[in-house]
């Protein structure tokens, strides 16, 4: 029987320079996609905040994020 987790990555951008960088891979795991969904808007809004309004708006960064399922195998004994 396979476990299903979501895995949150996001991926930072610059409008300005029409670039992104590498997705992140979040470290932690989810259940279900709504949770996934509602870290991947926590996340975002927690590093724009970090970047600050300045650099935010001077080079117009924006975060993105996807969910993606992650099927694993469940090891039978």
């Amino acid at each position: 029987m396979a476990i299903v987790n979501f895995v949150l990555n996001l991926i930072m951008c610059s409008a300005l320079t029409n670039t992104c960088l590498p997705p992140y891979r979040y470290p932690d795991l989810f259940a279900d996609g709504y949770s996934c969904m509602i870290a991947g808007n926590y996340e975002s809004i927690k590093k724009l905040e970090e970047i600050g309004y300045e650099d935010i708006n001077k080079n117009k960064i924006y975060i993105k994020f996807i969910c993606n399922e992650e099927k694993k195998e469940e090891k039978t004994t």
